[in-house]
């Protein structure tokens, strides 16, 4: 009989975007397994995983300006910003991202999500999208346990945004909004911080993704099923979720954040 699988407890341990498809495709990727009990939260700022820049250090990915971001007049206060950044979200990547953004702090739970994705954790109560619908189901019992890839069909409404998203002018939406985007990452303890280079890195961790194409066993060492693999469970969390999603709507996701990442940056991919 089917059960349902469950992440790791966030204490034990992304789109609409990852940024924007990390903004829509990685923020996609907020699909939280949950427990029967309340998840944990863990504080919204966390024990950096590379040293914050110091003013001494280069910046890796500049943002392009191009004289139409200038142009589009002052930006609101981060504080003040949903519903801008949701109007504008909505105009580049079509009216259904709407129904899957969380409405408050939209950027500022963006830039949290994005700046744990390459660690263990995720601030679950700060994830800047709804979790997919239905359940999770794998096949087998509590001892012996596969993932369905029945499952994979719970992700395919919103990778199916992501598919015909213009990640063109999804990067324009983050172009413009870019001095939130850094208010915002600062504001996590990072002074000297450049999100820009950060989401960049977090794309990169992203794309380096595995494909699994054959069955994912499940282990059950507490109340929630975790990757029997140690291999895929000592993953960073972003993987994590991509793996979840299956290798189809996982190819899908990596192929718009190869164009995200085109459009925020010159430099190709670190192999």
């Amino acid at each position: 009989m089917p059960d349902q699988f469950y992440d790791k407890p966030m204490l034990s341990k992304p789109m609409i975007g990852v940024g924007l498809a990390v903004v829509v495709a990685a923020g996609g990727g907020w699909w939280y397994w949950h427990s029967h009990a309340p998840l944990p939260t863990v504080p919204a700022s966390v024990e950096p995983s590379v040293p914050a820049a110091t003013p001494e250090d280069r910046i890796e990915h500049p943002v392009p300006v191009g004289p139409d971001v200038a142009s589009q007049g002052p930006l609101p206060d981060l504080g003040d910003s949903d519903k801008a950044i949701s109007d504008a979200l909505g105009e580049a990547a079509g009216a259904g991202v709407a129904q899957y953004l969380v409405p408050e702090s939209i950027i500022r739970h963006i830039v949290v999500t994005v700046d744990n994705m390459p660690r263990q954790k995720l601030a679950v109560d700060k994830r800047p999208v709804v979790p997919a619908a239905g359940t999770i189901v794998a096949n087998g019992d509590e001892l012996h346990a596969t993932l369905d890839s029945r499952n994979f069909r719970r992700y395919e409404p919103m990778v199916d945004i992501i598919r015909k998203a213009d990640m063109q002018r999804l990067a324009a939406v983050y172009l413009r909004f870019y001095p939130l985007f850094q208010k915002a990452y600062q504001g996590l303890g990072y002074p000297n911080g450049y999100f820009n280079d950060r989401l960049v890195q977090v794309i990169d961790v992203l794309l380096a993704t595995p494909q699994i194409t054959g069955p994912i066993e499940l282990a059950r060492p507490n109340v929630m099923y975790v990757f029997a693999d140690p291999a895929l469970e000592s993953r960073p969390a972003g993987q994590k979720m991509l793996i979840r999603m299956g290798p189809d709507n996982a190819a899908e996701v990596k192929a718009k954040l190869m164009e995200l990442r085109a459009s925020i940056t010159a430099a190709p991919p670190r192999r």
